[in-house]
């Protein structure tokens, strides 16, 4: 399927808060969670500072074309950091969060960024080993930024199923 990555406009939110949703499904399977913790809502995330893409489905028709995944780059404390990358479960394995990842990644350069930061499962095939695919190291927390995650992923619970890591690419 044909596809192109564009800067999200406020009518694409609603759309990344159900593919979210749909998304983290994988997560909820994999590690039998009851309690996962809730997709952004469109609102947070049309608010949050940075910027999000998105992968839109190519169509002779581009009016209402399908949003098909997209990823979120927070930009806080003078640093990038990929908050959210996600992708319709019945789209996973055609490239598209490569490229989105790839996108986001050039984004982050064209604004200033040298590094882009993430924080994700080291040992979950679509986490740690796909990003590490794209250019990413594991490194650990060095800002206050950074740091400042740890509690909130204690608070969400994420820690119960498995080890998490910061990984960054760039310099």
């Amino acid at each position: 399927m044909a596809f192109t990555i564009r800067a999200a406009t406020s009518s694409d939110f609603a759309a990344t808060e159900e593919i979210e949703r749909d998304a983290d499904q994988r997560f909820v399977e994999r590690f039998e969670a009851r309690d996962w913790p809730p997709a952004s809502s469109a609102e947070a995330r049309a608010a949050a500072p940075g910027f999000t893409l998105v992968a839109e489905a190519s169509s002779p028709q581009a009016e209402g074309a399908e949003i098909l995944g997209f990823v979120q780059v927070l930009e806080v404390a003078g640093q990038a950091h990929l908050e959210q990358l996600s992708v319709r479960p019945s789209m996973g394995r055609r490239g598209i969060g490569g490229q989105l990842v790839e996108a986001a990644a050039a984004e982050a350069m064209a604004r200033g960024y040298a590094m882009l930061t993430l924080r994700t499962y080291v040992d979950v095939p679509w986490n740690g080993p796909f990003y590490l695919r794209h250019g990413f190291v594991e490194s650990e927390p060095a800002t206050e930024f950074e740091r400042s995650l740890l509690p909130i992923e204690a608070a969400l619970g994420l820690n119960a199923y498995g080890r998490r890591v910061q990984m960054t690419r760039g310099r």
